[in-house]
């Protein structure tokens, strides 16, 4: 799972402290029904009789009276929409960086014209939402939880309208999340036959084929996948991110770390320990308040990899924006990247 912006971190990050909020009074106009179901999300959703219901991945048939119009997601799910064409009200996670300009997350969005109920982890505010009058909150989820739903006041936030996740961890590659999100565009109205997304598919497979000839062109190259933090740096398992596992699909060669967090995410490593992996290239998490290579210099293990000293370090985008779009871009860098790396380890 990609870890929050805290500078230590457990499987879901820290629980914010403080009181549990208060609820305006709006909060009981606002409900909605969900039923939980065994099958993880098969059906992409339909409208009968102006109802809409959506099976989730974590097997919820979410049911709402009509299709929903007022749409609150996760930054990087509402970007996935935007491109579709399904716009959001509101926002919470990552959505613009201290100077005011979008994160990497928000992708394409105008964040000008969305509700940020929340910019860092743990931080969603309730009364917000509630005012926003929600048909539908919907997020990513990595290991069976709503991803930047706090976990202290998670209760009462879901407790206010119909919610659904798209999983993107475990044993869900980066094509099956991009197909249940396109799926979950389909059911709130996105037209899937335009041609800016036909064309986005298309590019999409396009570079999913460049990735293997590049694999197979330069044959051995070891990626290592990896975060910076002030304390540490956090090698990442290729087995457990949609991303990466489909990468490895494509033949792009991983570093598995030896001794996996509980979630089995990553490897925490001292700065002193950092340079345990030899790589070829390093993928590197490109999120805001992750350390960044020109911040990365003044550690002297990172500056002694080998892929770093041959200057063969790529921005991993660790938590992809699931439209074909963006991650037809994610994955002609990638090809760019293991096409151009020599080996060094």
């Amino acid at each position: 799972m990609p870890k929050s912006r805290t500078s230590s971190f457990t499987r879901r990050g820290f629980i914010a402290a403080g009181g549990a909020l208060g609820l305006v009074a709006v909060l009981a106009a606002c409900g909605g029904t969900d039923s939980a179901k065994g099958d993880g999300g098969k059906d992409n959703g339909a409208a009968t009789s102006g109802s809409w219901t959506f099976k989730d991945d974590l097997g919820k048939d979410v049911t709402t009276k009509s299709k929903p119009k007022n749409i609150v997601a996760f930054t990087g799910t509402a970007a996935a929409l935007y491109d579709y064409g399904v716009p959001v009200k509101g926002v919470f996670g990552p959505t613009k960086t201290a100077d005011g300009k979008p994160d990497v997350q928000a992708g394409s969005m105008d964040i000008s014209k969305v509700e940020i109920l929340g910019n860092v982890y743990d931080e969603f505010n309730i009364e917000k939402y509630a005012a926003l009058q929600p048909d539908l909150m919907v997020t990513n989820s990595w290991d069976g939880t709503y991803w930047y739903v706090p976990e202290a006041s998670k209760d009462k936030i879901l407790s206010i309208a119909p919610h659904a996740a798209i999983k993107v961890g475990g044993d869900v590659t980066l094509d099956k999340a991009l197909e249940r999100t396109a799926d979950l565009a389909k059911s709130l109205g996105a037209d899937m036959n335009s041609k800016k997304t036909v064309d986005a598919k298309a590019r999409f497979e396009a570079a999913a084929a460049k990735v293997r000839e590049a694999t197979k062109a330069n044959p051995g190259i070891k990626v290592l996948a990896g975060s910076g933090s002030a304390d540490l740096f956090y090698a990442s398992s290729p087995e457990t991110s949609a991303d990466l596992k489909y990468f490895k699909s494509l033949g792009v060669e991983f570093i598995t770390p030896e001794k996996l967090d509980e979630g089995g995410f990553f490897e925490s490593l001292s700065w002193e320990n950092a340079g345990k992996y030899k790589a070829d290239l390093v993928l590197l998490d490109n999120r805001t308040g992750t350390l960044q290579p020109e911040e990365l210099k003044a550690k002297a293990t990172w500056a002694e990899m080998p892929a770093v000293k041959a200057g063969q370090v790529a921005p991993r985008v660790t938590e992809p924006i699931f439209s074909y779009d963006k991650c037809a871009q994610l994955l002609e860098d990638l090809a760019k990247s293991i096409q151009n790396a020599k080996k060094v380890s």
